[in-house]
């Protein structure tokens, strides 16, 4: 059964009638996703280049400024390559799903909580993408151009630019099969 004080949460948030079919959250820890395959070598082509030109600056005793100008780039580079896991696998402890009878809800935030809330019955495409162990994401709109860079946790704040989700689920099946019972019904 569901945890009671996830169930406190999202009972605010139904509407009159309303009833909720099933509660979950996204898989913890560092996860990597199709978006790395490009992103991991660019992150370690970026740090790599921004810390030799700082160690380079600050080697050579080159003005204030060349140091001072690779600074910002070596904290990007630092995120790239590192922060952004952490930074996305901790935006997943704060994130819940609800399915309810009529509709979707996503419920995140890294400060304060957010709701996306998804109409079942007026969402033209619901799509499944389900991995071996039967985890997956069930996306409740066509992507956006973006969605590869921001799903893999690119910058804080992409999140926007991407199709609500439900993102790397376990028995994924299993709660599509009970969207496609709320849509229909």
């Amino acid at each position: 059964m569901w945890d009671p004080t996830q169930v406190e949460v999202f009972r605010s948030y139904l509407t009159p009638g309303e009833t909720l079919a099933w509660i979950g959250q996204p898989a913890s820890g560092i996860r990597f996703r199709p978006g790395d395959a490009f992103l991991v070598p660019f992150s370690l082509l970026w740090g790599g280049f921004a810390i030799f030109w700082e160690s380079t600056a600050l080697g050579s005793g080159a003005p204030f400024l060349f140091t001072l100008w690779g600074i910002p780039f070596v904290l990007v580079g630092l995120y790239l390559i590192a922060g952004r896991f952490l930074a996305e696998a901790y935006l997943r402890t704060r994130t819940r799903y609800a399915l309810t009878s009529q509709r979707a809800l996503i419920l995140s935030g890294l400060f304060s909580p957010q709701v996306r809330s998804i109409d079942l019955k007026a969402t033209t495409e619901i799509s499944l993408s389900t991995r071996r162990d039967g985890s997956g994401t069930i996306s409740f709109q066509p992507g956006a151009m973006l969605a590869w860079w921001s799903g893999s946790g690119f910058w804080p704040g992409f999140s926007r630019y991407t199709p609500p989700a439900f993102d790397m689920i376990p028995d994924a099946k299993a709660v599509f099969d009970k969207i496609q019972v709320v849509k229909t019904s």
